[in-house]
């Protein structure tokens, strides 16, 4: 399957133990799958995400993907992120399907890295 292929043809990528996890983490944050998709978006910090697809396990909408980062988006980090960025092979969270959030807050409770928030899209 490609990566071009809408998230309800891709097969599912969710961990059921780090969902369970996430879902009782003090750490979520969001409407609890509440909001209609696209009313919000998640927003990866790229100096700070690490690209360990936690967000991918937890997801249950397929909005994230692990991949390399922007060389644009790399350069303009400050020092020490693009440092922490390079040792962590240039990978970080991107989200292709943002539009399908519905802010459960799985995502920012299961980064080890703090690096997602979720953020209204008006």
């Amino acid at each position: 399957m490609s990566d071009t292929e809408p998230p309800a043809a891709r097969p599912s990528r969710l961990d059921p133990e780090k969902v369970s996890r996430a879902s009782r983490s003090p750490k979520r944050v969001g409407e609890r799958c509440g909001a209609p998709p696209g009313a919000y978006r998640p927003r990866v910090d790229p100096g700070r995400c690490e690209g360990k697809a936690d967000c991918v396990a937890v997801c249950p909408h397929d909005v994230f993907e692990i991949g390399p980062i922007d060389e644009a988006v790399f350069r303009d980090l400050p020092l020490r992120a693009r440092l922490k960025v390079w040792v962590h092979g240039k990978i970080t969270a991107h989200t292709p399907h943002a539009d399908a959030c519905q802010a459960c807050g799985l995502c920012v409770a299961a980064c080890p890295e703090l690096a997602i928030t979720l953020v209204s899209a008006d």
